[in-house]
């Protein structure tokens, strides 16, 4: 079960990578490897309303649509795409998504 991360730094992925080695032969258990998870993630990046507009062009979404698959209103990614408002957590987590895996990953 290797779990692919972007790790912070390249110490970061070689520590991971040595706990997913440790977790496989059965010397980390699975809610240990889990916290090695989340320490080496790279944080999730900021999107502007240009990155917003731009992420929804390449992906041919209506704002309406977008803001169905965020689960999240449409004045809501108006306000992001004008600047008068920033996604953040779970908002944000999704627009990576859709930036990295394309639009399948989240439907």
């Amino acid at each position: 079960m290797a779990i692919k991360t972007r790790a912070k730094s390249r110490i970061l992925q070689a520590v991971h990578e040595t706990a997913n080695d440790l977790h496989q032969v059965g010397f980390i258990d699975k809610r240990r490897m889990r916290e090695f998870d989340a320490l080496c993630l790279a944080p999730v990046p900021d999107y502007s309303g240009v990155e917003i507009r731009a992420l929804r062009d390449r992906h041919r979404l209506s704002q309406a649509v977008l803001a169905s698959v965020l689960n999240t209103s449409l004045s809501t990614v108006r306000q992001w795409e004008i600047g008068d408002k920033h996604p953040s957590g779970p908002s944000l987590k999704l627009l990576d998504l859709l930036e990295r895996k394309g639009l399948e990953a989240l439907i």
